[in-house]
């Protein structure tokens, strides 16, 4: 078992040695989902990158609403951005080659090396994975080619045997490719040593061989009280435990993958239980330099819960505001005491207006765009579409003209191909303040004749210069926003400007975070590469990773 002291840095040569190995690689799989794979693989990119290692992500399949920009304007799952930021390397498609973006309950929009690839249902998407075999394996051996390590994340679980004929993504990925793996097990769940063995004696021995060791993760007490069933678990499989990692408490998880982990870390429940840290809907959490949130008059935040809602990390710069009280909203009396509505993003723009509707929604917000004095009003990308007064979608939903909200002067027509670009800009009323983020969209909003545009951003390709772009719809009263650039608000002086403007309006106190966005980021990045040092076998884990055979010598599917 993997000590728990501090693992301390290679020195400068021992770096020079290991910046020079090419091609390991270490796949990590999960006993279930949301066992923390995400997380410990996040944790490894940084700790390798620290110790000097060229060290790059990777995912074969991801299903996910949440996506990212790579610099040649691709889609990638937003956990691979957040590893790759991690591993200190740029985006690249190859690292995501597969991204499934849920559409329905038994469908999804198939994105493959960054590009739409068409819709699959579940039966369907089945045969299709044959195919797509040689996509993965070709994107990953690639990747192994220009890196020192690769390291890889499962997705679910990884003996899920019904499903391992049409698995790119697991255990039949790690023998084609000829890679070692290890199983983390969340133990806060509860049976995590029968996950952990019954994972283990599932496997046909093929897979099972792949195997190499076990990491237990979310762990709360004294570690060694495991002892006993750590080395049963060992003496049973004959497979070492490389490390307990402690559950990481309080500490708030940027980047989330999907809506529920937003629920679980942002808004409490959506169920309007009592979330871990507040009342219901709400979770009290630290601002910066871990200050509480202020309990004075913080400005308040509620967010359209949208059942597929898409890009959650849209809010993350809204977490860490210390002055921001942040919660969901699914009914119109969530939304008396708001001081800012945000409409977020959709992967499913018309469902989910039509759910706004069910839900009384739209009333709701168009009465609070009529007050003179009420809350302010933000839409990001499908939010803003929803806003608008037309949805002209034959692409998506197929619904073809839908009456918006009629709250900004704007229609929207969906058409192909997707815009999926990286901008950046400033207001169009305060050149000073700079913004940068990314599309992501179907619809193309076209604001009415003489409407006020709230971003001015830089031309895309370099025979559009001298010619200004605009973005977005501004309300005569300033009060209601559209914007269809998600990413928006980790712009920190755009963030700052809007929340303290709202607060001024609204009688409200807001202290700015003390620092970026981008330094929150790399904050928290270091701190899982501190976890993982303090709790894992690091050193122990990359020799592991160059026990992969060379990319040439790979068995294939």
């Amino acid at each position: 078992m993997a000590s728990t002291t501090e693992v301390g840095a290679p020195s400068g040569s021992e770096r020079e040695a290991l910046a020079e190995v090419r091609s390991g690689a270490l796949l990590v799989v999960g006993a279930t989902s949301s066992a923390g794979k995400t997380t410990v693989v996040s944790a490894l990119c940084r700790a390798l990158a620290r110790r000097g290692v060229d060290v790059a992500p990777f995912k074969a399949q991801n299903m996910s609403n949440h996506a990212a920009v790579t610099p040649d304007g691709g889609e990638i799952g937003r956990a691979q951005a957040m590893q790759a930021l991690a591993a200190r390397v740029e985006t690249d498609v190859r690292m995501g080659p597969v991204l499934l973006k849920p559409s329905g309950e038994r469908s999804s929009h198939v994105v493959v090396l960054g590009r739409e690839d068409g819709v699959a249902d579940a039966v369907g998407y089945g045969e299709r994975t044959r195919l797509l075999r040689p996509v993965v394996l070709d994107a990953l051996q690639s990747l192994r080619g220009e890196h020192a390590v690769v390291v890889l994340e499962g997705a679910g679980g990884a003996a899920e045997i019904n499903l391992l004929e049409r698995d790119l993504v697991n255990l039949p990925l790690a023998a084609a490719a000829g890679l070692p793996a290890v199983l983390v097990v969340d133990i806060e769940r509860g049976g995590a040593f029968a996950s952990a063995y019954g994972t283990w004696a599932l496997l046909p021995e093929r897979l099972r061989s792949c195997l190499r060791g076990f990491i237990i993760n979310s762990f709360r007490g004294e570690v060694s009280l495991l002892s006993d069933g750590l080395r049963d678990l060992e003496e049973r499989t004959g497979l070492p435990v490389l490390g307990v990692l402690p559950h990481l408490g309080d500490h708030v998880m940027l980047g989330q993958e999907d809506a529920l982990g937003l629920d679980e870390h942002v808004f409490g429940s959506r169920s309007g239980s009592s979330g871990a840290g507040g009342p219901a809907g709400r979770v009290d959490r630290p601002g910066s330099a871990g200050r509480p949130v202020r309990v004075g008059r913080p400005v308040r935040v509620a967010v359209i819960g949208l059942p597929h809602l898409a890009n959650p990390a849209d809010l993350d710069p809204l977490v860490l505001e210390p002055s921001v009280d942040l919660r969901a909203a699914t009914v119109p009396g969530d939304l008396a005491e708001a001081d800012l509505i945000i409409v977020p993003g959709s992967r499913t723009t018309v469902a989910d207006l039509d759910w706004l509707r069910a839900q009384g929604l739209d009333e709701a917000l168009r009465e609070c765009a009529a007050q003179p004095e009420g809350p302010w009003i933000l839409g990001i990308c499908a939010g803003y579409q929803m806003l608008g007064e037309v949805i002209d979608d034959e692409v998506e939903s197929g619904r073809g003209r839908v009456p918006g909200l009629a709250v900004l002067p704007v229609q929207t027509t969906f058409a192909a191909p997707k815009v999926v670009t990286r901008v950046r800009g400033r207001l169009a009323a305060d050149a000073d303040v700079d913004v940068t983020g990314y599309e992501i969209r179907w619809g193309r909003p076209q604001p009415a004749a003489g409407a006020t545009p709230w971003l001015e951003l830089d031309p895309a390709e370099p025979g559009d210069a001298g010619r200004p772009l605009v973005d977005g719809c501004v309300s005569d009263d300033g009060r209601v926003i559209g914007t269809s650039v998600h990413g928006i608000l980790d712009s920190d002086l755009l963030r700052q400007k809007l929340i303290g403007d709202i607060a001024a309006a609204r009688g409200r106190d807001f202290d700015p975070l003390l620092f970026g966005h981008a330094d929150a980021l790399e904050a928290h990045l270091e701190h899982l590469a501190g976890w993982a040092e303090r709790h894992l076998d690091v050193p122990g884990l990359l020799e592991l990773a160059h026990t992969a055979v060379p990319v040439e010598q790979a068995p294939g599917w």
